[in-house]
C-alpha cells in the first residue's frame, strides 16, 4: 500500500483514514513519534507530540489544549479545551529528525471545527470556492535574511564580504552562503516540493526560494513548515534566520508574495488564462473580477498580509534606501509592473499579491484573498486598466485624480481599515475578527508606548 493509498481518503471526502495502515507503514519507515501542529492567530505553530503507536488517538482528537495559553484563540481560563486533530494529506517526515512526523492539523471544540482557528477559515473558503466550480492555487515566493546576532540581541551580516550597495543575484556572495542555501533545498526536494529557483536576493544575506505552486491549503501548510525549517537550518550553522519585513532600513524587506489563480475544480484547467485579452496582460474577465474584488478590499486585508509593526516599514516607496523599495504602497494593479500591489506576471494566467510579507499568517491570508477574488467575480467588478507607470512617481495630488488609495502607512492605521470594512467580519466571523483587532491593537499600543533608541538620540540634548 502506498503513502498516497493511504492519505487518500482525508477530511475531503469525509471519509475516515486508515490510520492503523498509516501507522503501520509510518514504523516500517523508522517514525517513532508524530505531531499534530497548528498555528495560533501569528501563524506561529504550536503541537503536542505522541508515540506512533498513539496516532490513531490523536487522530480521534485525543490531544486537548488550553486555548486561553495561547494568542488569538478566543478562550477564556473556565472555558473547556480545544483539539488538535492531525490532516493526513498534510503528512512530513521530519528531513533532519526522520523519526518525527508532522501533520498540519485543525482545531476542534466540542467535536466541531473551531471557528477562531485560521486553517479552517481557509477551507470553508475553499468549499465556498469549490461550491462556485473553483479550486485555488497558490504559489508562496519565500523570502529569508539569514544574519548573525550578537550577545546584545543585535543583527548583523555575517559575511563581510557581502556589502555590494546591490547584491541582487550576486554568485560570489550566493555561494558564501552554500552551506544554508544547499541544505535547505536538499530537504525541500526530499519532501517534494519541486524547488525551481533560489537565489541571492536584493538585501545582504538576503536570499528567495521558489518552488512549485499547489492548491492553498498544501501551500499554506509548506510555508509553516519551511519557516520553521529554515529556522532549524540556519541555527545549525550557528546564524539566525529572521522573517523580519525589514530588518535592516536601508536595505530591502522579506516579501512573500502571493501569486494566485483559479482552476476548473474538475478538470484543473487554469481559468485565468486566456489568449483574448483586450488590456494585453494574458488574463481572463474571470481573473480581473478576481483583481477587482482585491482592490475592493485591499485596504482592509492588508492587516492580516502585513500583520506586524515592522511590516509597514518595509511598504514604503524609498524612506532609507538609496533607491526604489520594491515594496507595494498602492492599493492598485498592473501589468509585469512591480510599482503595483497587485501584480498580472509577464506570462499572464495568474494574479500575485506583492503586499504580503513573510511574518504573514498564510491561512488567514490566503483565507481572505480569496473571499474577495470570489467577492469580486459574484459582484461582476472591473477594475479598470492596468498601470503600467511608475507607481512611485505619483504624488498624492495624481494618486487622488486617478482614484487610487494608498496602502495602510501602520499597523494602527491598517487595523482601523481592517475593522472598518464588514465584509472581512461576515467571512472570519465576530470571534475570530475581535480576536485579531484586539491583538493587533495590542501590538500597536505596545509599540507606540515604547521609547526607541532614535527618540533619545533625537530629542534628549535637543532642546
Amino acid at each position: 500500500m502506498t503513502t498516497d493509498t493511504l492519505l487518500a481518503p482525508a477530511a475531503l471526502n469525509g471519509h475516515k483514514p486508515d490510520v492503523s495502515g498509516l501507522q503501520d507503514h509510518l514504523s516500517k519507515q523508522g517514525v517513532r513519534y508524530a505531531m499534530g501542529c497548528y498555528v495560533d492567530i501569528h501563524g506561529v505553530p504550536k503541537a503536542k507530540c505522541v508515540p506512533i503507536t498513539h496516532l490513531d488517538h490523536m487522530m480521534e482528537g485525543s490531544e486537548l489544549f488550553t486555548g486561553y495559553a495561547l494568542d488569538g484563540l478566543g478562550q477564556q481560563p473556565n472555558d473547556d479545551e480545544i483539539s488538535s486533530v492531525p490532516d493526513p494529506r498534510s503528512l512530513t517526515i521530519i528531513p533532519w529528525q526522520k523519526e518525527v512526523a508532522w501533520f498540519a492539523a485543525d482545531n476542534y471544540f466540542h467535536g466541531e471545527p473551531y471557528a477562531l482557528s485560521t486553517r479552517v477559515v481557509l477551507q470553508k473558503q475553499l468549499e465556498r470556492a469549490a461550491s462556485l466550480g473553483y479550486s485555488f492555487n497558490l504559489g508562496i515566493e519565500g523570502e529569508i535574511y539569514v544574519l548573525g546576532q550578537d550577545e546584545n540581541g543585535k543583527l548583523f551580516i555575517p559575511n563581510k564580504d557581502d556589502n555590494l550597495d546591490k547584491s541582487c543575484y550576486d554568485v560570489k556572495r550566493f555561494f558564501d552562503a552554500w552551506p544554508f542555501l544547499d541544505r535547505m533545498v536538499t530537504y525541500m526536494q526530499e519532501l517534494g516540493w519541486d524547488v525551481y529557483s533560489f537565489d541571492h536576493e536584493d538585501g545582504q544575506s538576503q536570499f528567495e526560494f521558489d518552488f512549485k505552486y499547489a492548491d492553498a491549503l498544501t501551500m499554506a501548510d509548506r510555508y509553516i513548515f519551511w519557516r520553521f525549517m529554515a529556522k532549524k537550518v540556519a541555527a545549525d550553522l550557528g546564524m539566525v534566520a529572521t522573517f523580519m519585513p525589514k530588518p535592516f532600513a536601508h536595505l530591502t524587506g522579506n516579501g512573500a508574495h502571493f501569486n494566485m489563480s483559479l482552476a476548473d475544480v474538475e478538470t484543473g484547467q487554469n481559468l485565468f488564462t486566456t489568449e483574448e485579452d483586450a488590456r494585453g496582460c494574458g488574463l481572463s474577465t474571470l481573473g480581473y473580477q478576481f483583481i477587482a474584488g482585491l482592490i475592493a478590499h485591499g485596504r482592509g486585508i492588508m492587516a492580516t498580509l502585513a500583520p506586524t509593526v515592522n511590516s509597514y516599514k518595509r511598504l514604503i516607496r524609498r524612506g532609507a534606501m538609496g533607491y526604489y523599495s520594491w515594496a507595494p504602497v498602492f492599493n492598485s494593479y498592473g501589468s509585469n509592473n512591480r510599482s503595483n500591489n497587485f501584480r498580472i506576471p509577464m506570462s499572464g494566467g495568474r494574479v500575485e499579491c506583492r503586499g504580503v510579507d513573510s511574518t504573514v499568517n498564510p491561512y488567514l491570508g490566503a483565507a481572505l484573498l480569496l473571499a474577495a477574488g470570489l467577492d469580486g467575480i459574484e459582484r461582476g467588478l472591473d477594475p479598470g486598466n492596468p498601470h503600467h507607470e511608475n507607481m512611485y512617481e505619483y504624488s498624492d495630488l495624481e494618486l487622488a485624480a486617478h482614484g487610487i488609495q494608498q496602502l495602510p502607512r501602520t499597523l494602527g492605521e491598517a487595523v482601523d481599515a481592517f475593522a472598518e470594512d464588514p465584509w472581512i467580519r461576515d467571512v472570519l466571523g465576530d470571534g475570530l475578527t475581535d480576536e485579531f483587532i484586539r491583538y493587533k491593537r495590542a501590538e500597536w499600543e505596545e509599540y507606540h508606548n515604547t521609547v526607541s533608541a532614535w527618540e533619545i538620540e533625537r530629542y534628549a540634548r535637543f532642546f
